[in-house]
């Protein structure tokens, strides 16, 4: 008994029809011959989906043609080594090795409205033997995203299960829907089973389900919604049924919701669906996720999905914006000490606003219960996906006065929030975020670090110090789109990377410098003073209630110079580091005169630490070091002017002593920034 096998499937690596399934709906023999049919359906796109008919055929048949009706298209596929393929009126021998390729160019506008005859031959110039006759119906079934990353909902011949990195990639991106864009809302809006505003569809991808065939086809076929287990808690889907309601969108897809059988109506072509992220990528998700919609022959037991069609996304990753990216909202906390209230602070940062053409958010001691350290409470950074971006403020898990602001205050419409709590262990210094960074684009021996890398302030290498949580370590690693690097910062009482070190925009090719705390320079220039005669002028000069300490004083003091020559060891190893990490070179790197004095074994600022400055593009807001008065002016400040201001710097000086700098902290522990993003496009990236 021979057969031949009818297939649909890619000609010379390219699909034959993109979108189009050819359904066998009906089967047709003459003859008396006994038909098997066994239909299977596989993705498109240059992958294969079949549909296999093993026909008996009559005897002393050994050729056979074939035909097909307007808007089928026929291909045949054969082995060259074993078949001639026939001119003229001959016939294809019935072998094996030969296949009949089948595409449909578009949907069908009634049920069997297409078919395939094939003609089985014996002896020439006799006729046909018998025919058997496939009534096919064309189903145009599809699910499309923005996989092209243009911000548009397009059909696109790229592999569309698969997501890839890079200029030249593709896939389709999710946003984590952690705003809250409804003022009824409690939480975040990815909290939300039902839409509550529809300016929240902003914040979801669209996905164009298209569903094209004659309604007949789905009396026996339905269409499945699918997400794959792991991927539920990931997202969530909702599906548009018309109207304006926000009734009428409907969450069909998500936790504890992995199937749906789609609901559609007579003459329903397209159907539109919207996917939102509900978690960023972390130690436990990489970041990748599918949504999938079958065809599925309702006729069979168990039912049988005939075609499947597979989207993936990849949920976008929350992105810190460093020094060198225009400041668009700088925050300060307004709080009342022994010293009276900060207002003469609050009143110079607002100068210092103004100059940058940056808006001043200042937090009321009601929301802060007295709490001065932002920086330290909160990370400002964005999402973004090629349709829309917005801001995400990461709530660190410090969880002092201003533990709720950000919650509060900050997540709002279009301004998202995430957060991140150790189950496991108590809490350090090192888990604020001043002790968080990160650097302007760099390029490492060839490497491109578009967006710059994330710098956390650790422990030495396996020696067993304080470290930052390491649920905060995994998440951050996990956005892979800026490379965490680890620095050693404790040495430091406090512990935070912005004590010795911060990045400054410059107008140069380089575009920024590294600013580093230094003892050795802070040394030299007072050596330098004292060889000019000023040994006598007096740090802390015009300091109330503060200890003068004259120029002669400090260089003869030798626990002071010790103290410094351990602080400047540990600066010297963070300078390898981050000259090898982020691709530096000496000139890169400018050195800020500062002194520390250790306390427990722990190095504290000597005066205020100028390096802990706050960066509103060209205008710098930096502590006021009280330093020795040569000639009626600082010659800290001097000095630092002499360093920065030929970058196109402009320094303002500020005083933070009483306020800032006793307790342990200076002007960027006590501000914060929120930036605009880069205009890099993560996606581009390649990890």
């Amino acid at each position: 008994m021979r057969r031949i096998f009818f297939t649909h499937s890619s000609v010379d690596g390219h699909s034959s029809c993109s979108h189009v399934l050819a359904i066998v709906t009906s089967a047709a023999v003459k003859t008396g011959m006994h038909v098997f049919l066994n239909c299977r359906f596989v993705q498109m796109y240059g992958e294969e989906w079949q549909c296999w008919i093993i026909c008996d055929v009559p005897e002393g048949a050994e050729n056979f043609g074939v035909s097909g009706s307007s808007g089928v298209k026929i291909f045949m596929v054969y082995d060259p080594a074993r078949v001639t393929e026939p001119t003229g009126r001959a016939y294809w021998p019935l072998d094996a090795s030969v296949e009949v390729v089948i595409s449909v160019d578009a949907a069908s506008k009634a049920l069997n409205d297409l078919k395939v005859k094939i003609s089985y031959f014996g002896q020439p110039a006799r006729g046909a033997l018998g025919h058997s006759v496939l009534y096919l119906t064309g189903a145009d079934i599809s699910l499309d995203a923005d996989t092209g990353r243009t911000g548009n909902v397009k059909r696109s011949q790229a592999d569309k299960e698969r997501w890839r990195w890079g200029p030249e990639g593709y896939g389709a991106v999710l946003l984590v829907n952690c705003d809250r864009d409804s003022l009824r809302s409690v939480g975040t809006d990815l909290t939300d089973t039902q839409l509550a505003s529809r300016d929240d569809l902003q914040d979801m991808s669209p996905v164009v389900l298209t569903c094209d065939a004659p309604d007949a086809l789905f009396e026996s076929y339905k269409l499945v919604l699918n997400v794959p287990p792991s991927d539920s808690k990931r997202m969530r889907v909702f599906c548009a049924r018309g109207g304006n309601s926000l009734l009428d969108y409907e969450q069909v897809l998500g936790p504890q919701h992995l199937s749906y059988a789609v609901a559609r109506q007579p003459g329903e072509r397209k159907i539109g669906l919207y996917v939102e992220g509900l978690s960023f990528p972390d130690a436990n998700f990489l970041g990748l996720v599918s949504l999938s919609v079958s065809l599925v022959d309702t006729k069979t037991l168990p039912e049988v999905p005939l075609f499947t069609d597979t989207v993936a996304f990849r949920v976008a990753p929350w992105i810190m914006t460093p020094n060198t990216q225009p400041p668009l909202e700088l925050y300060v906390c307004s709080v009342l000490d022994s010293h009276g209230p900060n207002a003469q602070f609050l009143s110079d940062m607002s100068d210092l606003a103004l100059k940058a053409s940056c808006k001043l958010m200042i937090c009321p001691r009601v929301e802060n219960r007295n709490d001065r350290w932002i920086q330290d409470e909160m990370e400002f950074g964005y999402t973004e996906a090629p349709h829309k971006a917005f801001p995400v403020v990461f709530d660190s898990p410090r969880n002092r006065g201003l533990k709720d602001f950000p919650y509060k205050r900050i997540l709002g419409p279009d301004f998202g929030y995430v957060t991140r709590e150790s189950q496991s262990t108590a809490v350090s210094g090192l888990d604020s975020f001043g002790n968080l960074d990160v650097s302007p684009p760099v390029v490492v021996e060839g490497k491109e670090y578009p967006l710059g890398r994330i710098l956390i302030g650790s422990c030495l290498p396996r020696s067993g110090g304080r470290r930052m949580a390491k649920v905060v370590r995994d998440f951050l690693g996990a956005q892979r789109v800026q490379a965490p690097l680890e620095v050693y910062s404790d040495w430091l009482s406090v512990g935070h990377v912005d004590e010795f070190l911060t990045f400054v925009p410059t107008s140069d090719q380089k575009g920024f410098r590294l600013l580093l705390a230094s003892p050795s320079a802070c040394l030299k220039l007072f050596q330098k003073k004292k060889e000019e005669g000023y040994g006598e002028a007096a740090q802390f000069d015009g300091l109330e209630h503060q200890v003068k300490r004259s120029i002669n004083e400090m260089l003869a003091d030798r626990r002071l110079r010790n103290d410094n020559l351990y602080a400047q060891r540990c600066i010297d190893w963070n300078r390898e580091v981050l000259k090898r990490e982020l691709g530096l070179t000496e000139h890169d790197i400018v050195d800020i005169p500062q002194l520390f004095s250790l306390k427990d074994a722990y190095a504290e600022a000597f005066f205020p630490d100028m390096v802990n400055m706050v960066v509103l593009g060209r205008h710098l807001g930096i502590p006021k070091p009280f330093g020795p008065l040569i000639n009626g002016r600082c010659c800290l400040e001097e000095e630092v002017r002499s360093l920065l201001e030929p970058l196109g710097l402009h320094c303002t000086f500020i005083d933070d002593y009483y306020a800032y700098h006793k307790l342990l902290g200076e002007i960027h522990c006590g501000s914060n920034v929120r930036r605009k993003p880069f205009p890099f496009k993560w996606w581009h990236v390649v990890p």
